[in-house]
Order: C-alpha cells, then sequence, then structure tokens
C-alpha cells in the first residue's frame, strides 16, 4: 500500500512553492486554506493553508502526494521548528522522505535538475538502490531513490534475523559515493 500524503510544515509557502514545482518537478494540485482549530474557549485565533503536490508526471494526483502546512496563528506562534532533524538534535541525514525514479535515466533527470538549479546533489550506490540527496528550503532531506535489483530470498531472511538483534554484524563496504557539483550557481536574493 503506498502513501497518500506525507505533510510537513513550512513557514514560507512560496519558497516551498518554487522548491517543489521547479526543482523537484512536482505540480501543485489543491490548497485548502482554513481557520486554525479553535482553542479552549471555542474561538479561531488564525488560518492555515495546506498545499499538495503530486509526486509523479501525472498533474492529478490522488495519491503518492507531499503537503505542507503554512500557519498563521498568534496562538501557535511563529518559532516552531520546521526541519525534522535539526531541532531534535538528529543528523539532516535521519528522517527523510524518498521518491521513486523508476529508471536510472529518470534518476540522472531529477539529478540533472538539481544541478541546474544550483543544488550540489550527493549519489550513492546503496548496490540494491542508487540514490540521489539534497536538502528541502526547510532543511529537510528529499531523496530519488532507484531500486537496481529485486531483494533476494537469503536478503530477506538476513532481514528478519537483524531487525531485532541488539548487536548486529556490521556490514563493511562502503556504499559508492558521488558529489555532483551544480551546473550553475544559485541565483542569490
Amino acid at each position: 500500500m503506498g502513501f497518500h500524503h506525507v505533510a510537513l510544515a513550512t513557514r514560507d509557502a512560496a519558497e516551498t512553492h518554487r522548491f517543489y514545482t521547479e526543482v523537484m518537478g512536482f505540480h501543485l494540485v489543491k490548497v485548502v486554506a482554513t481557520p486554525t482549530p479553535p482553542n479552549a474557549e471555542g474561538v479561531s485565533t488564525g488560518f492555515s493553508k495546506h498545499f499538495f503536490y503530486a509526486t509523479d508526471e501525472s498533474p492529478n494526483g490522488e495519491t503518492g502526494m507531499m503537503a505542507f502546512w503554512e500557519i498563521h496563528d498568534p496562538a501557535i506562534g511563529d518559532d516552531f521548528p520546521v526541519d525534522v532533524n535539526v531541532s531534535h538534535g538528529l543528523p539532516v541525514w535521519v528522517n527523510h522522505i524518498a521518491f521513486d525514479a523508476p529508471s536510472m535515466d529518470e534518476l540522472h533527470r531529477h539529478r540533472d535538475r538539481w544541478r541546474s538549479h544550483g543544488h550540489t546533489v550527493l549519489e550513492v550506490d546503496h548496490e540494491f538502490c542508487v540514490s540521489i540527496y539534497i536538502t528541502d528550503p526547510s532543511g529537510n532531506m528529499v531523496e530519488f531513490c532507484h531500486s537496481t535489483r529485486p531483494f533476494t530470498d537469503d536478503e530477506r531472511a538476513h532481514a528478519a534475523a537483524t531487525v531485532s538483534n541488539p548487536a548486529p554484524e556490521l556490514e563493511t563496504d562502503p556504499p559508492t559515493i558521488s558529489v555532483w557539483k551544480p551546473l550553475v550557481e544559485e541565483p542569490v536574493g
């Protein structure tokens, strides 16, 4: 079963919109602007915008969407964290959102689009998949990932034996990492 959508907070809808349409290549399909839920006295003190992007090539986006909340409510304030890692003391790579790239050509197309928008792209060959990574305007890591082969029965058995093991055998072969520099410098301002 796939995701319907994943939602994160943002403080800058315009910059988030630019990033997810131009850099990620997604399509805005819906915006819902409503009062925020009432407080204890039954009064709404602000509003929010909940906006949705289709993550595939079709502009319809009935499933597999990425969504954002832009909140304007004095009861909540405007100093809330919008990144899912650093604000919790975790490295940026821990919590991230990975989108499917069905082919290597598609993965390279995403990589080159990111580079053309001024991003340095980290590419990691994990052996069973190849991934590319950058961060969005809120500091959240996004990824496109292409699975290069199916998992074997031995891998499934090893996964079952390892998932609850408090002292797992560590893999010693490091992944192949490439760093792709921007094709253009990111515009300032």
